[in-house]
């Protein structure tokens, strides 16, 4: 059987910890920043651990989700 393929757009969104979890870049800091409070910004700049639910399908997207440095 030949290898999987992982899915390129998925392997530079996300990021794997140590630990197994799964890290995702949070939504809106690209654009439209002026009105934002700098508290605000600075939490959006923060990684957060991605939803249960699409645990499923990111794993789909990489199947060797490994952790390596």
């Amino acid at each position: 059987m030949p290898k999987m393929k992982t899915h390129r757009a998925g392997a530079k969104r996300y990021k794997v910890t140590a630990n197994g979890k799964i890290l995702r870049r949070q939504a809106g800091k690209k654009h439209l920043l002026g009105h934002k409070s700098m508290k605000r910004k600075n939490r959006l700049s923060n990684a957060v651990e991605i939803f249960e639910g699409n645990i499923y399908q990111i794993k789909k997207e990489l199947p060797y989700m490994k952790y390596s440095r």
